[in-house]
């Protein structure tokens, strides 16, 4: 794909950078914190790879002054980072931990300060350990929780916070949690996933509405991690309903609750197999939906599926891991073949044109939502030079042509307010532990140390011109 060299974007067009407290805060154990499920899943032996854990990741706790003054270097106008609910609050119920909420107000502070609006995420992915211990989210009450501690953290931070997003990615806190398990909990129960799936729609609802009750004119979003997925034969009526299956799981059982205030009916049909969805109550899908300011959009790479015909061995290439258990409820009959490179350190492949994609056609079906890129990025095999510098053509090659897109978007009519690249920060990248590296600034695990790769010197000269450099 050619990019268009001098792009210029909207007037306030948001230029971003996003990460995750688990994967950068470590500190685990300081001030207060309780444990997490990512805390129990990295301790397990044979979890992630080489037995690494968020113990100290980073060490954003006790270096986010730093972190803020590399933000404000790259010209940012706005940093998307997720709370650790446990910090807050370890047991996920109760009174708040005074010592971690400073620390989240501290670095809202430090942020208005510095000129950058904060994006906060209440949830990504690390759900207090009590609250698992009690049925997680496949039960109705962890929704609940959620709305307590969003109202507490509303009232903690208030009005100084720009965008409240309730729920990062839900599609991998459900299914990668609960239907594979490549991700904590490690649980492999598809009746339990899709229980997950309702009851996150449920949390983000009833944890909108808890923020807008302290305070009514937040700024409210969820970030969703859309599936771009195509048939191996587009003139097959098999593989284009092996489409319309994945996109009914990873797509429309979110955007179904969550924007229309239903679940898809062939959603429901080609589950009833696994489950009767009694855990959806009269009244739930109109909780899940409320007006949300911007959709939040996570896009990496594109998927390519086919109907399996039941002999041979069934590929599963869908780039989530590996399990004995799969992601895709009830979608037995469907195959992921492994589509064209190029490809990242991930194996994600590289097609700019899923991004376009996925904007447009998310704008022509919610033609009245504003839509953000809250996440888009690549991990490569990053080579430290003898001066100590990182030349990653590869990921300012990457940016370039997913910025690029998002361009062209706009350009067909799709309404991006902004684009946050994931990472900041070389960071712990789950199961894969630190053997993926998806920062702009690069991270020496021994001394902590954080230098500016290439991509970073791009990315800035991205947001000063508001314009893609020539």
């Amino acid at each position: 794909m050619s990019t268009h060299d001098g792009r210029t974007f909207p007037d306030g067009f948001v230029w971003g950078s996003a990460t995750a407290s688990y994967q950068i805060e470590g500190a685990a154990k300081e001030g207060g914190r309780g444990p997490s499920i990512w805390d129990t899943f990295s301790h397990t032996p044979g979890r992630t790879l080489n037995g690494d854990t968020g113990d100290v990741a980073d060490d954003h706790y006790h270096r986010w002054q730093e972190d803020l003054g590399h933000i404000a270097d790259l010209g940012l106008s706005a940093y998307r980072f997720s709370i650790a609910w446990p910090r807050v609050q370890p047991g996920g119920r109760g009174p708040l931990n005074r010592e971690g909420v400073e620390f989240y107000s501290r670095l809202v502070d430090g942020l208005l300060d510095r000129g950058v609006q904060p994006v906060v995420t209440l949830y990504h992915w690390d759900l207090p350990q009590d609250l698992e211990d009690a049925g997680g989210w496949p039960v109705r009450d962890t929704a609940y929780r959620f709305a307590e501690y969003a109202e507490l953290m509303a009232r903690e931070l208030g009005d100084r916070v720009h965008t409240w997003t309730t729920l990062n990615e839900p599609w991998c806190s459900a299914y990668l949690g609960y239907a594979s398990g490549v991700h904590a909990p490690g649980r492999t129960e598809p009746d339990s996933a899709l229980a997950a799936v309702h009851h996150l729609n449920l949390a983000h609802g009833l944890g909108g509405r808890a923020v807008r009750s302290v305070l009514p004119e937040a700024r409210v979003s969820i970030t969703l991690n859309l599936h771009v997925t195509r048939p191996v034969d587009p003139d097959s009526d098999a593989d284009r309903d092996a489409v319309r299956k994945v996109d009914a799981l990873s797509n429309r059982a979110f955007l179904g609750p969550v924007l229309d205030g239903a679940y898809p009916d062939d959603l429901l049909a080609d589950t009833a197999h696994v489950t009767d969805w009694s855990f959806v109550h009269d009244g739930d899908t109109a909780t899940a939906r409320i007006p949300m300011e911007v959709l939040g959009v996570n896009y990496y790479s594109t998927a390519l599926v086919r109907r399996w015909d039941g002999t041979g061995e069934r590929l599963e290439a869908d780039n989530h891991g590996d399990s004995s258990g799969s992601p895709w409820v009830g979608a037995d009959d469907v195959e992921f073949v492994r589509p064209e490179g190029p490809y990242t350190a991930m194996g994600w492949n590289i097609d700019p044109s899923g991004m376009t994609e996925l904007l447009v056609g998310l704008s022509r079906t919610y033609p009245e939502q504003p839509l953000m890129v809250t996440e888009n990025g690549a991990a490569f095999e990053d080579v430290v030079a003898p001066d100590g510098s990182v030349h990653d053509g590869r990921r300012v090659a990457y940016l370039r042509d997913h910025v690029d897109a998002v361009g062209a978007a706009i350009e067909a009519g799709a309404d991006v307010r902004g684009y946050f690249a994931w990472s900041l920060l070389d960071n712990f990248e789950w199961a894969y532990g630190y053997d993926r590296r998806f920062g702009i600034i690069r991270v020496d695990y021994d001394t902590l140390q954080r230098t500016w790769k290439d991509s970073a010197y791009w990315y800035r000269d991205l947001a000063a011109a508001n314009a893609l450099p020539g």
